[in-house]
């Protein structure tokens, strides 16, 4: 076998071990990237390496992670969640499945306003899951409704995958943002329709609210919580994403408003002190300094990757597929879903952008409508073990009678129906295009 398929397929067999072993994924990519440069190119790699790095690392779009991460964080400290889902609770109680139904609406809700996958699925679990269990949901049922939930965070606009996906794809931010609409609605409305039918067929695993507790709660005072718990965040989010829209501010600049926003918001809930201040602040710093690690240790693994003819060698691989064009994206749609099973998205997106993104092109996809299939093939990463890291948040909050088997199997119908959105997207791309084409034009 020539050198030019050895070393590729080498390097990432050596990421699964690092990756498998417990080590955290940037130092995995970084040190990899340093022993494979030395080896091969000598010292020189050094300074290569650390210009690539510094090239990457001062594109300003970068700016806007910090933000989204506190904006995020801080909204999760106000209680709004907390005041969404009783409220939603209230509402749709009195259906079959109602509090399933209720937890992906406030899941979806939350997901614009956080877009950080562990602070919806612990949240959700913390409020969503005793109300659940103790109205004699299925626990299976109960869990696969907050993690496929909580998932949404990663997609729906502002989306941290989003603003790291951006500069490495050369896809404006912006329009990502308004393609990611779409898809995201459409897996909240299967989830949705998915937990209606079950439980219309098996009222028995999502029983309705009794007519009691219903009325126990008179419906302006379930108005008025609707109203205290809805408006402001989607104030929030449509400020944000209007100021991108009209063209008033950047994605970085329009991420500062929503952190500002949400701790005016927090203050209005009475929820803000210094102390709150400081856990959000230092919670901010840790994720950030995560999500920087990991972009510093992907690029210096794809540019050694690359260097190393890895990049050729990945694209005869794919263009050899059968069947086409469309042989090839559903081999590309596999390796992303197999990945997820064993690396966290940040640096899934970090090591098959500079790969795929060209092959994409080659075969003529539309780039922003394959950059959303890709996100939301990564929604799954979060469900698939081994490495599922949504399972893990659940299971670190739910009470003991909620195993980990019961997560397994609560997740498998959800991680289906996100095959049947992917697919949908596929199949009809103005899904994904529609939006972006009406805001900016072709």
């Amino acid at each position: 076998m020539e050198i030019e398929a050895v070393l590729p397929a080498l390097m990432f067999a050596l990421v699964l071990v690092g990756v498998l072993s417990g080590y955290p994924i940037g130092f995995v990519l970084g040190g990899l990237a340093l022993s494979f440069g030395l080896v091969f190119w000598g010292p020189e790699v050094i300074p290569a390496l650390f210009f690539r790095c510094f090239q990457v690392l001062k594109n300003y779009i970068y700016a806007a992670i910090p933000l989204f991460v506190f904006m995020g964080i801080m909204l999760e400290r106000s209680g709004s969640s907390e005041r969404l889902f009783h409220a939603a609770h209230l509402l749709m109680g009195g259906l079959r499945g109602g509090l399933g139904m209720a937890t992906i609406f406030v899941c979806t809700i939350f997901a614009a306003a956080t877009g950080i996958v562990g602070a919806s699925v612990v949240t959700m679990g913390l409020l969503a899951l005793p109300p659940m269990l103790k109205r004699g949901y299925s626990k299976e049922l109960a869990a696969g409704c907050i993690l496929a939930g909580g998932t949404l965070g990663i997609l729906i606009p502002p989306s941290i995958m989003i603003v790291v996906y951006g500069p490495m794809a050369n896809l404006s931010v912006a329009r990502l943002f308004f393609g990611a609409f779409s898809p995201g609605l459409l897996l909240a409305a299967l989830y949705v329709a998915y937990i209606a039918i079950r439980c219309f067929f098996q009222p028995q695993i999502g029983p309705a609210m009794p007519i009691e507790d219903r009325k126990a709660v008179s419906l302006p005072r379930k108005l008025y919580l609707a109203a205290t718990g809805l408006v402001p965040p989607l104030l929030l989010i449509l400020s944000v994403l209007g100021m991108i829209f009209l063209g008033v501010a950047a994605p970085t600049e329009a991420a500062a408003l929503g952190a500002f926003a949400a701790l005016l918001l927090a203050a209005a809930y009475r929820r803000l002190d210094f102390q709150a201040l400081k856990d959000v602040t230092y919670q901010t710093l840790r994720i950030t300094s995560m999500i920087m690690f990991v972009v510093v240790g992907a690029t210096m693994f794809t540019s050694v990757f690359m260097g190393l003819g890895g990049g050729d060698f990945v694209k005869n691989l794919l263009l050899a597929a059968p069947f086409g064009k469309w042989g090839v994206l559903t081999l590309m749609m596999i390796i992303v879903f197999i990945l997820g099973m064993f690396i966290d998205w940040i640096g899934i997106v970090l090591i098959i952008v500079p790969l795929f993104t060209p092959i994409a092109a080659t075969l003529g996809f539309d780039a922003i409508w394959f950059a959303l299939l890709i996100m939301v093939n990564l929604q799954m990463s979060y469900l698939t073990p081994p490495f599922a890291y949504a399972i893990f948040y659940l299971r670190g909050i739910a009470p003991p009678e909620v195993t980990i088997a019961h997560i397994y199997r609560g997740v498998i119908p959800f991680v289906l129906l996100q095959w049947t959105g992917l697919i949908l997207c596929i199949i009809f791309p103005q899904i994904i295009l529609w939006l972006p084409t009406m805001m900016f034009g072709q």
